[in-house]
């Protein structure tokens, strides 16, 4: 599917015009002020050079563009976008064939009804045995540089065939799948369409649903309304949670851009024997417990949080951030005790809602007979 801009109901809210008249007007004074220092010793008839402070961005210009959302989809060199491709990837997706008993697929895990993810603390997998982790959304995976919460797969066509693989997931063999996708008659045409020549292989399955994968990318939300100047967009608690969120909270450190994550991992003082990214640098202290920054775009469809779905609210959420988590040696240097007050998170909260916006309804493929 490809993005598409959607039209986002604006709140009715009025802005406080009051408010923005007094900061104009305070910032107005303090560059008089420093204007008046700078010539109070000016000799008449002399010419000299006078340093003029620099200009007061009241708006935040410069840090409202660098949440901007981006005007394209980055595809790989070695995995172009096709329409072709894209028709493939979707139908391997949703298949359940993919799968040793006939009864996962991709979008059992990772389900447009649960914000690309599947609504539950941790994943479900072959015979229905309980995973240990959450399962993490794919929307916006377009735009990251590794993937898994322990940062595994290089690529996100390494991250597609992963799970398919899995003894614990899909359990099945990609030879078994091979044959299996073969056996089914419309499935070799639609491979040729999108890989010409070169025919059903673990590479090209891969590449079919990363492609697809690529394609899954965040509405217009209303606080992208507010980054390109509708102030009626977002109300006056979002835009002090905004605030926070760039300054006192230090969300920014790890939740940057306009994704919001930095695709780096971190130890956030959780609760858990899971050691994350550990496993695969043994020697780096704060790699133990450290996982990999989520993005926040539709962040309120996507609950229960952290890697092991034992976080159920945004609130509870922002306390655990306020509170500092467990101080142990692994965990990150950017986490400490914020003591925010409850004004602050509740701002912080109205933030984070801003960034879900009104997706239109995934429709399941036609799958091969």
């Amino acid at each position: 599917m490809s993005p598409v801009i959607k039209v986002v109901e604006h709140s009715t809210e009025r802005p406080n015009y009051w408010l923005a008249i007094a900061i104009w007007i305070a910032v107005l004074a303090a560059s008089l002020a420093a204007v008046t220092a700078s010539v109070a010793n000016v000799i008449i008839g002399e010419t000299r050079k006078i340093d003029l402070p620099p200009r007061v961005n009241a708006k935040g210009d410069e840090l409202r563009a660098s949440y901007r959302r981006p005007t394209a989809i980055p595809f790989p060199a070695n995995n172009p976008y096709s329409f072709e491709k894209v028709v493939l990837g979707k139908k391997l997706y949703f298949d359940t064939r993919l799968s040793q008993a006939n009864l996962l697929s991709c979008a059992s895990c990772h389900s447009p009804s649960y914000g690309w993810s599947d609504g539950q603390p941790t994943g479900v997998g072959h015979l229905m045995k309980r995973l240990g982790r959450r399962s993490p959304t794919i929307i916006n995976a377009a735009y990251g540089v590794i993937f898994m919460w322990d940062g595994r797969a290089d690529t996100l066509e390494e991250q597609a065939l992963g799970p398919i693989q899995a003894d614990v997931e899909m359990a099945m063999p990609l030879e078994e799948l091979l044959k299996r996708l073969k056996a089914i008659n419309e499935y070799p045409p639609l491979f040729e369409a999108a890989f010409p020549g070169k025919g059903i292989t673990a590479e090209n399955i891969g590449k079919a649903i990363a492609t697809y994968e690529r394609t899954v990318i965040s509405g217009r939300a209303p606080f992208d309304a507010w980054i390109d100047g509708d102030e009626r967009a977002i109300s006056d608690a979002a835009k002090r949670g905004f605030a926070l969120f760039n300054t006192k909270a230090e969300c920014k450190e790890c939740h940057s851009g306009w994704n919001f994550t930095d695709d780096s991992f971190h130890d956030i003082g959780l609760a858990s024997p899971d050691i994350g990214r550990g496993k695969f640098l043994t020697e780096v202290v704060k790699s133990q417990h450290a996982f990999k920054t989520p993005g926040l775009r539709e962040i309120t469809q996507r609950a229960p949080f952290m890697h092991n779905g034992s976080v159920k609210t945004l609130e509870q959420v922002i306390e655990h951030y306020s509170t500092g988590g467990i101080d142990r040696p692994s965990r990150s240097e950017l986490i400490k005790p914020l003591n925010l007050t409850e004004q602050e998170k509740a701002d912080l909260v109205a933030f984070l809602k801003t960034l879900t916006s009104n997706l239109s309804p995934t429709a399941m493929p036609v799958l091969p007979r």
